[in-house]
């Protein structure tokens, strides 16, 4: 993916294939003409390139859960701790997409337009599979671009009709009247799913080798489609060297990522139902046969034995698709306690402390728990221990017992400086205990971001499918919510000893079923970017005071740490300010 960012982004800088006679009689403005890709496909290629150079910033580690009640950080001007705090403006918006994401879209519109005029390969069958593969990745590029913006910025007018974005289809320029209202929410859903379904008949489901003794029935199947096509141009348009690349499994996934919103009941005026929903889930995970290919260690992908052996844009069986691996100690540096060198930004809050249940499946509330308020860390679910560190558990290369008492003899107990646990508790998920940030001795190991997971997609289908059908029905998938939260949880050994009896009394309700499969998703997906959003889409709470541990002579209290000012139309982000201002027909959302 590095060769795709790198050339994408330098290919359209100024003066980047240049004649001697242009050195002195420069271009307007110093830049390539856009009539150049037709001229060179690797300029072609790279207009697409700055897209994928955009796509970082949907990465994981924005940790938006810095603003809702699972965690609070400890920088002070954090900017999802600034907008829970009450200062989330239509200026002032650390979510705003609209700028760079429709500018992205624009590269898309311009490789779309010119695509049929450019000479990829000289070989004629390799030229129309880069003519596919090209045109497929525009299309599917666009829609995950729109499903970005819609999440981030579509809602109700002051009207209360659900909108979305203006629709833009073709490349603009100065002549372009860019003064127009936004389209409906179901419009961008609908062009959204066309610019998918369009790149699907094209997209290999993932990109691989193709070799045609080992597999024969996978290059006869691509020379049915593209005759003439010989194994080595094969491997040249669509083999594994491509695989950090948008592929028809991805496209999939963001199916399900924009049906699930849609479907949801603050967008439920759109009309898509959850039986749509649950069945583009279902479209993902038959890429692994349902709940038979659940990864074992699909919860821990972050710390694999295996990372250091994944080439090119390979994946473990949990990941669809991730970032480029690299070696450092950048997220410790930043996310352990600081007796282990890091800074400790990310405080997980009592509040989903609280949300992981006993062992024994029931939640920490039920009498039948066995929960003891003075001993709170005993017998818990097995990814409470996996991604929080709390008062005594061992972090780093060396096990170090973590203190988080407010009487620690540690700087990492309760506020005692400027980079200590707010709240009593650490972020341990995603982070490598093998690795050393002492600046001494900095031992550093792979990391990478898994950007699509199929835990994701189980989590999806659940509560879709939930919705739809009710906890126990398929429809016709042949597994059902209750079947994926009985396989999740028994990965988490939970209720092994009981047969998880807490779910078996879930199952007979919609209701009942509705809240465990939300908790599962806020365990499940903690300080992966999505609780944020979730909790909008569901219209639930957003104003849960964050909440810590307070332990002093072996005594653990809970106390209240930050509250949280969100209003009910934040429900839905804003337009940002300044488009609304050069653009009388952008309409903004209520209350913004």
């Amino acid at each position: 993916m590095n060769k795709i960012i790198k050339a994408g982004v330098f290919a359209l800088m100024a003066g980047a294939f240049v004649s001697c006679d242009d050195v002195f009689e420069p271009l307007p403005e110093n830049n390539l003409p856009i009539d150049y890709l037709v001229m060179n496909s690797s300029y072609a290629e790279n207009v697409l390139g700055n897209v994928y150079a955009f796509m970082p910033s949907f990465d994981v580690f924005n940790l938006s859960e810095a603003g809702t009640d699972d965690a609070v950080s400890n920088e002070a001007n954090n900017s999802w701790r600034l907008i829970a705090s009450g200062s989330w403006t239509s200026q002032n918006n650390p979510m705003n997409r609209w700028e760079m994401t429709r500018t992205c879209i624009q590269y898309c519109n311009l490789l779309l337009s010119r695509i049929d005029d450019v000479e990829w390969a000289k070989d004629e069958a390799a030229s129309a599979c880069f003519h596919d593969r090209f045109y497929a990745e525009a299309r599917a590029l666009r829609g995950i671009l729109m499903y970005n913006l819609l999440q981030a910025h579509a809602g109700i007018d002051n009207s209360g009709e659900l909108l979305g974005i203006p629709i833009v289809l073709e490349p603009e320029d100065a002549t372009s009247n860019f003064n127009v209202p936004r389209n409906t929410f179901i419009e961008c859903y609908n062009s959204m799913m066309e610019d998918f379904n369009e790149a699907l008949k094209y997209l290999p489901a993932t990109f691989k080798s193709y070799d045609a003794q080992e597999d024969p029935a996978s290059l006869a199947e691509l020379q049915q489609k593209y005759p003439g096509i010989t194994e080595g141009n094969a491997n040249r348009v669509f083999g594994a060297g491509f695989m950090g690349r948008i592929s028809g499994q991805i496209v999939q996934a963001f199916i399900s990522r924009a049906s699930l919103l849609a479907a949801s009941p603050a967008f439920e005026k759109s009309g898509v139902t959850w039986e749509t929903a649950a069945n583009a889930a279902a479209g993902v995970l038959k890429h692994i046969n349902g709940i038979s290919g659940m990864a074992e260690d699909g919860g821990t992908w972050y710390c694999d034995v295996n990372m250091d052996a994944l080439q090119d844009g390979d994946c473990p069986p949990e990941v669809i698709w991730r970032t480029e691996k690299g070696e450092n100690h950048d997220r410790e540096s930043t996310y352990f306690p600081p007796s282990l060198y890091g800074q400790g930004r990310i405080n997980p809050t009592q509040n989903l402390v609280d949300a992981f249940p006993m062992d024994n499946g029931y939640p920490i509330t039920d009498p039948l728990s066995g929960y003891d308020p003075q001993n709170p860390y005993k017998n818990r679910d097995q990814r409470f221990y996996d991604y929080i560190i709390y008062n005594g558990a061992t972090a780093g290369t060396a096990n170090t017992v973590i203190n988080t008492a407010a009487d620690s003899n540690t700087n990492d107990g309760l506020d005692m400086i400027t980079t200590s646990t707010r709240t009593g508790y650490y972020m341990k998920k995603h982070l490598r205990m093998d690795v050393n940030a002492n600046s001494s001795n900095i031992v550093d190991k792979n990391h990478y971001t898994a950007r699509l997971r199929y835990t994701e997609f189980f989590l999806n289908y659940a509560e879709a499918a939930n919705e739809a059908w009710g906890p126990t029905g398929s429809g016709s998938n042949g597994y059902s919510a209750y079947d994926v939260i009985k396989a999740l949880r028994s990965r988490a050994l939970i209720g092994l000893e009981n047969g998880d009896a807490y779910l078996e009394s879930c199952k007979s309700s919609k209701e009942e079923m509705r809240k465990l499969i939300r908790n599962e998703r806020r365990l499940e997906l903690c300080f992966e970017g999505f609780r944020f959003y979730d909790l909008r889409r569901w219209k639930a709470d957003l104003n849960e005071t964050a909440k810590g541990m307070h332990i002093e002579d072996g005594v653990y209290s809970v106390f209240d740490v930050d509250t949280r000012n969100y209003k009910d139309y934040m429900y839905y982000g804003p337009i940002p300010y300044s488009e609304t201002l050069k653009f009388s027909n952008l309409q903004q959302n209520a209350g913004w």
